[in-house]
């Protein structure tokens, strides 16, 4: 007797390697796989813009990134005492103009600088509903609490998400050759758009991802993480306290649906290796500075070294 409907994953799928770079960009699934991908050693960068939901601002933010955009102070406003910038997460806000320019800079220079070598680019969508400056027509990422009515509310068409990424893709890929690109769904329901809207937003966005997957079928693949929520885990007990997001365990679920189709026996390896070590490294002693402790730390170390000897190019923080 089977009490859950398994998702069938797809078989034959390139693999994700320690060796290799990853960018993650998107909702806040984005963030929890970039987490555990961080805590398992991997090279990582996550969200160089913070946590962006609709196709879109996903896409304007990887043109910026490719071109090596530089923002200034005209790309900022001021509102409730902090400046924002309207394609940055609020993380990026501050009360200085140049506290924000500074993270925003630093942050798109090592992405550009990475963008060249990176070896998967993992895209979350997390809505296909988009909110548009009235004044200019422009797409946000974040609104940060402006007044609604500075803005229009929509949601976009299939047709214009694959036209986008089309361009896009063909971009990305006459610069880096080798890339893969590896598609999602947040499984976070987007409750304020009301559970049906919710249902059609997502639905565009797989529809899109299929149309992008039969144009591009040498590099561009899809991960069912949505599906995995919806059918696998089909119980509140999965959701957080606001009944929307994934609960750790779920999360945790997610990672090990994720590791079956992307990492292979010797991956998996080097992962127990260095989840021992992290574990190691998390453990509070009850006397630092006694001689027992600093043995234990001298044998992280060595364990660390060896790791490194044979795999150097680990990350290790």
């Amino acid at each position: 007797m089977h009490f859950t409907t398994p998702v069938e994953l797809s078989k034959g799928l390139p693999s994700i390697t320690h060796a290799q770079q990853l960018l993650l960009m998107g909702s806040c699934f984005a963030e929890n796989i970039g987490t555990l991908l961080k805590d398992n050693s991997f090279h990582c960068d996550v969200n160089p813009f913070g946590i962006l939901y609709n196709p879109f601002s996903i896409s304007e933010a990887l043109k910026e990134i490719l071109a090596g955009k530089q923002y200034t102070e005209d790309d900022l406003f001021f509102f409730r005492d902090c400046w924002h910038s309207p394609m940055h997460h609020g993380m990026f806000s501050a009360a200085s103009v140049d506290e924000v320019l500074r993270q925003i800079n630093d942050r798109l220079l090592q992405a550009h600088d990475r963008m060249e070598h990176t070896d998967w680019l993992l895209l979350t969508w997390g809505t296909a509903y988009v909110y548009q400056q009235k004044d200019t027509g422009r797409i946000v990422s974040n609104c940060h609490k402006q007044p609604e009515g500075s803005f229009s509310r929509r949601m976009l068409a299939v047709d214009e998400i694959v036209r986008e990424y089309t361009l896009l893709l063909e971009e990305l890929r006459k610069r880096n050759s080798g890339l893969k690109v590896l598609f999602t769904v947040s499984p976070i329901r987007h409750i304020r758009d009301g559970l049906h809207a919710n249902q059609l937003s997502k639905a565009t966005l797989l529809l899109a991802i299929e149309q992008l997957q039969t144009a591009f079928p040498d590099f561009v693949f899809y991960f069912p993480s949505y599906e995995i929520v919806l059918d696998e885990l089909r119980d509140y007990r999965f959701y957080t306290d606001d009944m929307l997001h994934p609960s750790p365990v779920a999360i945790r679920y997610l990672w090990e649906r994720f590791s079956e189709v992307f990492f292979s026996d010797e991956t998996k390896k080097i992962m127990e290796e260095c989840e021992s070590i992290r574990k190691a490294l998390a453990h509070r002693p009850f006397h630092p500075d006694s001689e027992e402790h600093k043995r234990f730390l001298g044998q992280i170390v060595l364990k660390i070294e060896r790791l490194n000897g044979k795999y150097p190019y680990l990350e290790f923080e």
